[in-house]
Formats: structure tokens, sequence, C-alpha cells
């Protein structure tokens, strides 16, 4: 099968020919229809994460938003038929043994295994998946569509439903590329007042027609201090890898208020302790998702609740894509399928 694969960071990938893989027992085999580039890739990629970096297997097919049909299943493979559209997120295997998975809270397996990070991901033709992980996608979603729901909508979502949004709040959201532009349709579903905030007047445009009721271009104006005039951000989610963001965020919030952390930029961030302290903020980071949570971001969808804003290219335009993706130049998200449409 044709495949991208990472073989040095910061290089390039290249298209190779190579093995397809073999389902095993609990396995099913997956024809892939469309997988997101996400942010992720870039930093995995260019070995931005140090920490990340020390698992990263090499060589590597990138790609974890993966959406595709069964072709081939285990024998053991009881949930899944043949030709069944599912989805393959980050979480690409959970041992459900741990005290985190058993809590509920699997995205922290310490045996966790990451698509197109520690396995091979879907920047191919096929790729092999536990039958367990992989979720099916509810009728009327579509490939394109349901993709970056994979990671980018249930990141957000996860984040989101864990800040427990009450009806009237003011969600601000930094940075409405993939993430955001998602995260401002889920907070609008949670019933918040939604505050939109970008440097691309396109992505302000997108959030507003998605129901943002305020936006703000971070770079003509003091955002910080006129969402503080507004009452202050009960909610600031972070969704934009820029360090400068978490900044203005964590300003904007009102005393009590809670801090999302979502975006990664590659160098770390810091906030005044006093600061913290005086007016009791919250930060909360989020890390991806459950298969519930997945399920759940799913069905909104489903629902007509959330609807991503994509682009399909070419697999083989991928370091194009990467390299537009580096520049903050897609609105919304880039799905690389067999053929652009």
């Amino acid at each position: 099968m044709k495949a991208a694969i990472l073989h040095e960071f910061g290089r390039s990938l290249t298209f190779e020919e190579v093995a397809q893989p073999q389902p095993e027992s609990g396995d099913v085999l997956i024809n892939v229809e469309a997988c997101g580039v996400c942010h992720s890739d870039v930093h995995v990629a260019d070995g931005d994460w140090p920490q990340l970096a020390k698992v990263v297997k090499k060589p590597l097919i990138l790609g974890h938003e993966i959406c595709g049909r069964v072709v081939k299943k285990g024998a053991t493979v009881r949930n899944l038929q043949l030709g069944d559209l599912v989805g393959l997120p980050w979480l690409h295997w959970s041992c459900g043994e741990c005290e985190f998975c058993r809590e509920g809270n699997e995205n922290l397996c310490t045996r966790q295994k990451i698509t197109g990070v520690t396995v091979d991901g879907g920047y191919a033709e096929f790729v092999a998946a536990p039958a367990s992980h992989a979720i099916k996608i509810p009728a009327g979603l579509s490939s394109l569509q349901a993709a970056p729901l994979l990671c980018a909508g249930v990141t957000v979502y996860r984040a989101l439903k864990r800040a427990n949004i009450s009806p009237g709040q003011r969600v601000a959201i930094f940075g409405l590329g993939g993430l955001g532009h998602i995260a401002v349709q889920i907070a609008r579903a949670f019933g918040a007042e939604v505050i939109a905030i970008d440097i691309s007047e396109a992505k302000l445009t997108l959030a507003q027609s998605l129901g943002a009721a305020h936006t703000f271009d971070a770079a003509s104006s003091d955002v910080a201090k006129t969402i503080r005039k507004m009452g202050g951000a009960h909610v600031a989610l972070v969704a934009s890898a820029a360090k400068e963001a978490y900044e203005k965020a964590f300003q904007s919030l009102r005393p009590s208020g809670t801090l999302l952390v979502v975006g990664l930029p590659a160098s770390d961030i810091c906030f005044a302790p006093i600061l913290m302290s005086a007016r009791e903020v919250h930060i909360q980071a989020s890390a991806v998702g459950t298969r519930q949570d997945l399920r759940e971001v799913l069905l909104m969808a489903a629902e007509g609740k959330v609807r991503c804003e994509t682009v399909a290219r070419p697999l083989t335009q991928v370091n194009e894509v990467i390299n537009e993706l580096r520049r903050g130049q897609i609105t919304g998200r880039a799905v690389l399928t067999r053929q652009s449409s």
C-alpha cells in the first residue's frame, strides 16, 4: 500500500510502497477514506515535544483522525462487521485495568498506545486497529465530516464538558482553527454566550456564522480588557498553540473563572501565582477524550448540533498541508482523502 512516512524529525514525509498491515485476532483492517491533519501531527513531525519524541515510532505513518470502512476482521471480533464505517482516534488502545481506566479516564491510561505516534496511523491506504477502540460512525455522517471529530472534536468536547458550563455563562474561545471552530459550536450547544478571538478575519467570520455572539481581532484590540468590561469570561478555552493566546485568555477571566488548556505551545506557559490566588483562577487541562466522550460528540454531529468546516486534500499533498498548517493558513480542518473533492 502507499503511505506517507516520517523518517526523521523536521524532514518532509516521503511517499513509499509499504506492506499492508494484517489484523490480529481482535483487530480490524480499515480502508482509510479520510484522515484529518491535526496540529499535533506537525508537532510530532517536528519533534517539538521532547517527552513525546522519546516514544515516537520511527519510521512512522502519522495521522490520528481516521475514518474508513472495515474490510477485514480478526477471528474474535464481534462488535463490527465488514463494511462498517468506523473512526480510529488518538487513543489507539487502553488496557482497561490500570487505575485511570478503572476510574473512567482511559485517555490517561498508563499503558496506552497512540495512533500515529507509537503505532502507525492513517496517512496511508489501510490501517489496522483493535476492534475495541474503532468507533462506529453514526448514520448520516460522512467520513469527511466525522474525521475531524476524532481528535479536534472530542478534545474540545471533553474540555468544555468537564468545565460544567451553565446556560448564559460567557465562554471565550481563543484560536478558531480546527479545534476552535468546533468549540464555538459545542459551547453554544451548552447554552453559553460565546466570545471568539483570533487574528484572522476569515476565521472570525466563520465563528460568527457558527453562533459566536462576539468576535474580536486579537491583533487590533486589547481583547482581555474588553472581555473584562463585559464581566470577564467564566471559561476561556485556548485552542491556539501561541503563548500570547494563553496570556490574553488568563487576563480575560473573571474571578473564579476557568482556563482550559487545549492548544499546546512548543514552550512552557506561566502565570503569576499572586493573580491565580487572588482571583481563585482554575486551570484545567484536557487530554483528548475517552471512547464515551467520542460517542457523545459524534452523536451531537449526527443530530446537526456540530459541523466541521473541512477542506478535502489528496494524500499526495500532505507536506503542503502540513506547511500551510504551520503558517496558520487553514480555516477549519484539512482532511486527507484518496482524491480531493
